[in-house]
């Protein structure tokens, strides 16, 4: 893969001594993630000048100090070290704090020099029968820079939660949509260089900081972190250089996430896809529909990406077609099997359910991008839900910039086919939907989608019990001026035993 693994050589053991930074160096604020019942990943990055190409410092490795103490105040540290930013990897630095006390809330901090950095809030994982009582959590996707101010984070920081699921679209590669309240101020990224600028852009926002430093975040891509409608090695407009292009994204998302390093493979390969496991109560099952998937059905000439299909579009209907890759699909298929969790949350991209519409000709048409253009991969997805009967499977997702909710049955709109799960599809961040009429064409074609909502913003919390999960949808008044409020647009229940909603 182009070599993509001499991108993660080892950091050098050496670092400059009385570091000098132009500004404060811990501009874009920390973040924590990835949590274990020991341990958890503490992130930073060194960047004084944050839109610079160079973060606005000399390319020398720097040391920084970490500490990870049981009170807001640090008069109980429990852990300290060090560790060193290197020009490398953008001076970003991820520490993998432990060992740590299970179900253990804990606040951490930097040093730089004579600089301090803010103080975030982290939690480990439960152990089985040691915390694992109750999980609260969030989840969220697709935040346009451009298309709204971060509204949703400021009230996602303020919620009593315990994790936070982002499922991708972290970043937007490209301009676009209405009503702009801010720009991005360049180009598409093609370049590390570029991408970084990118995630530092993003990343300047204090609401988004303030919501990394509420809680620990679980992480995972879509397209926009690299390009539109991607899949695997294949770009939309089929860019012959496309492989480094996408090479340089990973590496910088890796350098701007709170993630362990054993995402990254010796061939190059950035694994994202994870199991998070939660005691005895909750697994969350982290998907990549990305990196492995198969090219989308019945491209037009020259091009790549999605596009709206009708019945003569056989190539969808190709049984071996796959969304996760074959490897990713076993992983799963055998994680649903061990899995002896309370609930199964199969945290995805993009929307599962079924999701036609009418095509005006008495036919129907389907998305190539989503699980709609890949339906052997949801089948066989099915059947593996419903021959290893893992408890309580619930699907989460986000990327169509709606609130989409139903029944997971084995055969979608037959009545008599038992449901298997439930999905609560997410609304974005800040990127715009679809219209009020192509949100109410899916949910009137589709008897199993009991809730659809494209006009509002926001994300869910996530309150799992051992026996009942309840589902809010969180919306904000509005993204196009700061500061707005939020609501509860609706609520739903799964119950343990119970496959399917309860409202």
């Amino acid at each position: 893969m182009l070599g993509a693994s001499a991108f993660f050589r080892p950091i050098p053991v050496s670092a400059a001594e009385a570091p000098r930074f132009a500004a404060y160096p811990f501009s874009l604020g920390v973040a924590s993630g990835s949590p274990r019942a020991d341990s958890v990943v503490l992130w930073t990055r060194l960047a004084p000048l944050p839109l610079r190409e160079d973060g606005g410092i000399d390319p020398l490795p720097f040391e920084v100090r970490w500490e990870i103490a049981a009170d807001e105040s640090f008069r109980r540290i429990v852990k300290s070290g060090t560790a060193i930013a290197d020009p490398s990897r953008a001076h970003a630095i991820h520490v993998e704090a432990g060992p740590l006390e299970p179900a253990r809330e804990y606040f951490y901090r930097f040093d730089a020099g004579d600089a301090r950095s803010p103080v975030g809030r982290t939690r480990t994982a439960p152990a089985p029968g040691h915390g694992d009582e109750r999980l609260r959590m969030a989840f969220a996707s697709c935040q346009q820079y451009e298309q709204g101010f971060y509204n949703a984070h400021a009230h996602l920081a303020t919620e009593d939660i315990d994790l936070v699921a982002f499922l991708g679209d972290y970043i937007y590669e490209s301009s676009w949509g209405r009503d702009h309240v801010r720009k991005h101020g360049a180009g598409e990224p093609r370049t590390l260089a570029d991408y970084r600028v990118r995630h530092a852009l993003y990343k300047s926002d204090g609401n988004l900081q303030k919501s990394h430093a509420s809680a620990p975040w679980i992480v995972i891509w879509d397209d926009h972190e690299v390009e539109n409608d991607y899949a695997d090695d294949r770009s939309q407009t089929l860019d012959p250089h496309f492989l480094a292009r996408r090479a340089a994204a990973y590496r910088a998302y890796f350098e701007h996430m709170p993630l362990r390093s054993s995402v990254l493979r010796a061939n190059g390969e950035v694994r994202i896809y994870a199991r998070h496991e939660f005691g005895a109560l909750a697994t969350i099952h982290a998907l990549d529909d990305r990196q492995y998937r198969s090219h989308q059905a019945c491209a037009p000439e020259g091009k790549g990406g999605g596009r709206l299909v009708g019945g003569d579009c056989t190539e969808r209907l190709i049984e071996s077609r796959t969304l996760l890759g074959r490897d990713q699909e076993r992983w799963l298929d055998e994680g649903l099997g061990a899995s002896r969790a309370r609930w199964n949350l199969i945290a995805q991209q993009t929307r599962f359910m079924e999701s036609a519409r009418p095509d005006g000709k008495g036919g129907f048409i389907h998305w190539t991008d989503g699980w709609d253009g890949y339906p052997g991969a949801r089948s066989r997805l099915l059947a593996s839900i419903a021959a290893r009967k893992p408890a309580n499977p619930v699907l989460i997702g986000g990327d169509v910039h709606a609130n989409f909710v139903a029944d997971i049955r084995a055969r979608a709109g037959d009545s008599s086919s038992p449901i298997l799960a439930a999905e609560f599809c997410g609304t974005s961040i800040s990127s715009q939907g679809n219209t009020v009429r192509v949100t109410d064409e899916i949910r009137a074609n589709n008897p199993d989608i009991a809730f659809a909502e494209s006009t509002m913003r926001g994300y869910v919390l996530l309150d799992i019990r051992t026996r009942r999960l309840e589902a809010k949808l969180r919306v904000v008044e509005t993204v196009k001026q700061p500061g707005a409020g939020v609501s509860t647009l609706a609520s739903f229940a799964v119950e343990t035993g119970r496959p399917g909603l309860q409202k």
